[in-house]
């Protein structure tokens, strides 16, 4: 079951860590490239400081975003910012966020994302602490796969697994990190690929962060996962 209530405050304390370390920097890091093709630390602030926004709408029964264009446009017009007015942005969709979790509602009900996703409503905060903790990563300051809590990390290989489980350009796989085990790709009987590997290099590799040089896998080649 989800707990909404305590995903609320793990969205608290990653924005929390995330601002800390984002007002080391200056407005020429900001300027700089981050981990994700084509754009600058200012693009990642701008797409959090949007996305807060955009869940906030999908709770409140609005479209996420007018428009694919529109989503764009607004990370393109908010990442030369200055880092003052990016830190400020984000806190503030942040607690615009929290005040929209924290309104009574019925969190069994169906909200839509984008591109016709549709969740529980109970799952937006922890969509957003994914938000949250792997755009940190994507900074690329200093907090990496590795620094991410335990839970998080687990339930996130659990999401991705469930993400990529009947998917036909993936084989049958079973993903381990020794202790715990999840199954994704085609629907079969029997797994054709076994992966092994520590926790944060399988969420990198189920995440498209990392491209699984450090997992072993077992009846076949690493598979190929298709983008998120």
């Amino acid at each position: 079951m989800m707990d909404h209530a305590r995903d609320l405050a793990s969205v608290r304390d990653a924005t929390e860590r995330l601002l800390t370390a984002a007002a080391k920097l200056d407005n020429a890091a900001v300027a700089e490239p981050s981990r994700l093709p084509g754009w600058s630390r200012g693009h990642v602030l701008a797409h959090l400081a949007r996305n807060a926004d955009a869940l906030v709408n999908a709770l409140q029964g609005r479209p996420m975003y007018a428009s694919a264009e529109s989503r764009d446009a607004d990370i393109e017009r908010d990442a030369p910012r200055p880092l003052d007015v990016q830190l400020a942005d984000l806190r503030k969709s942040e607690a615009r966020f929290q005040e929209a979790g924290a309104a009574p509602a019925d969190w069994s009900r169906t909200v839509e994302l984008r591109n016709g996703v549709t969740d529980k409503a109970a799952r937006v905060p922890f969509r957003r602490w994914v938000e949250v903790e792997l755009h940190h990563v994507d900074l690329g300051i200093g907090y990496e796969l590795e620094d991410l809590p335990a839970e998080f990390v687990e339930r996130e290989i659990d999401f991705l697994a469930e993400r990529f489980t009947g998917h036909p350009d993936v084989p049958p796989t079973r993903v381990t990190d020794g202790t715990r085990a999840w199954s994704t790709g085609r629907e079969a009987a029997e797994p054709e690929v076994t992966v092994r590997g520590l926790a944060p290099d399988l969420l990198g590799w189920l995440s498209g962060r990392r491209d699984g040089a450090s997992l072993t896998a077992e009846g076949g080649p690493l598979p190929t996962l298709p983008p998120l």
